[in-house]
């Protein structure tokens, strides 16, 4: 059977960059965390097993991501496309429809089943009370397995992104599907790089970030307002920003 376009990605990330940064990320509390490929590639993996056991996800599960730019959303959508659902950003007045609601403000009235994200870097649960239903993220994941056996693959046209409104990226805005998801890895051929990705625009960010991963690069990824210094910049060897 043939692996899925994420799947492929993180096969590469835990063979290739089993021990070395593949995404590193600076919090706007000063947290400086590093995730080597094979790190990422197990928290992917036990995410997408909490939605597989604890959500019933499967191909075309439509799962909203109310999240800013940060690690945790980065790895929710690679588990999202590895389980074959279509992520969805943008506000949910724009959203056709919603199965799942991710989310770091769970009482926002989201649609569907609700799943709250405790951003923390040390955070073990949402750290405040949750509305009844809600599903606590941080309490749950970290007892699923680390490794993914992939079941049902989704099908070719499949949308594996919805983006409502304006965006500056340009391969994936709009409705992608997941046999443009595979092409966009398979036409990625630079040399690895170490991207610097600090800007507030998600589906921009999520296109360089899986660029970059595709050659072998790093991301160095920053939360909003976080301007990395040029210290910090040599000492993560940034060979290129992010642009539109």
């Amino acid at each position: 059977m043939s692996m899925s376009a994420a799947s492929t990605l993180l096969s590469g990330l835990r063979t290739h960059q089993a021990t070395s940064p593949a995404l590193i990320w600076y919090g706007d509390g000063g947290e400086r965390i590093e995730l080597s490929g094979k790190v990422l590639d197990n928290w992917v993996a036990k995410t997408s097993n909490f939605l597989v056991d604890e959500l019933d996800a499967e191909p075309g599960l439509r799962v909203r991501l109310d999240l800013p730019v940060h690690w945790k959303t980065l790895v929710w959508v690679l588990a999202a496309w590895q389980t074959g659902c279509t992520v969805l950003l943008g506000s949910p007045e724009e959203a056709r429809s919603t199965d799942v609601t991710v989310t770091a403000s769970p009482d926002s009235g989201a649609a569907g089943t609700v799943v709250a994200v405790a951003l923390g870097a040390l955070d073990l649960a949402f750290p405040a009370e949750l509305p009844a239903g809600v599903v606590d993220y941080a309490a749950e994941v970290r007892s699923y397995a680390d490794t993914y056996m992939e079941a049902a693959l989704p099908d070719a046209g499949q949308p594996a992104l919805e983006v409502a409104g304006p965006t500056a990226a340009r391969d994936l805005t709009g409705t992608v599907s997941y046999g443009s998801l595979g092409a966009l890895l398979e036409s990625t051929g630079a040399a690895a790089e170490v991207l610097l990705a600090s800007a507030p625009d998600l589906p921009l960010v999520l296109a360089g970030a899986v660029r970059t991963w595709a050659s072998g690069g790093a991301v160095v990824l920053t939360a909003a307002g976080v301007e990395p210094d040029e210290r910090v910049l040599a000492s993560e060897r940034v060979t290129k920003r992010l642009e539109a």
